[in-house]
């Protein structure tokens, strides 16, 4: 297992070659700690734990790991399905003003079709996404004042990870010297 900074766990969801809609996530407050847990899990793209605080309003630290290669239906049943209400995405910029106008033509045409046609939050959620050329997104389960009960089986899960990742968060914790996230 090889523990990173949180950003490159992103960057390596962002850079999978997977179906951006099979992402699914659960996470909530970090158990016995400062800071927040998401598990994010795509059947082709493996099961990812990252562990993050806000040391202030405009800096996030971290760390995270890979902690399955596939997401199979035993970890799978711990992780949303596409009828919850909570939805998550991972943006890219644009990579110049020639595809930001495409991205803002093609966004603008959905927009208008789903105002034109009866729609659900989830579909009209998606099609965005597509438009926006989202390389993940999906439903995710998160508590950001408590932790949801699946993130906790995950957890069980993967301890060995779990421990690991914690005492990096930990030793960013102690040397930011802030002693605890901004909140």
């Amino acid at each position: 297992m090889r523990i990173r900074e949180w950003q490159d766990i992103v960057e390596d969801v962002v850079e999978k070659d997977v179906d951006p809609e099979g992402w699914r996530a659960v996470g909530g407050s970090r158990a016995g700690g400062v800071g927040e847990d998401l598990y994010l899990g795509h059947p082709r793209g493996g099961v990812y734990l990252l562990k993050t605080y806000a040391k202030n309003p405009y800096e996030v630290q971290g760390v995270g790991t890979r902690v399955a290669r596939s997401l199979d239906d035993e970890i799978g049943s711990f992780l949303p399905e596409q009828e919850t209400e909570g939805r998550f995405a991972v943006q890219n910029p644009p990579e110049d003003e020639d595809d930001a106008e495409e991205k803002a033509r093609h966004l603008e045409q959905v927009v208008k079709a789903h105002a034109d046609a009866p729609t659900t939050p989830n579909d009209f959620f998606d099609d965005v996404m597509d438009a926006m050329d989202s390389p993940a997104f999906g439903p995710i389960d998160f508590d950001q004042y408590g932790r949801p009960d699946p993130a906790d089986e995950l957890s069980d899960r993967f301890e060995e990870a779990e421990d690991l990742l914690n005492e990096e968060l930990d030793d960013l914790i102690e040397d930011a010297e802030v002693g605890k996230g901004f909140q």
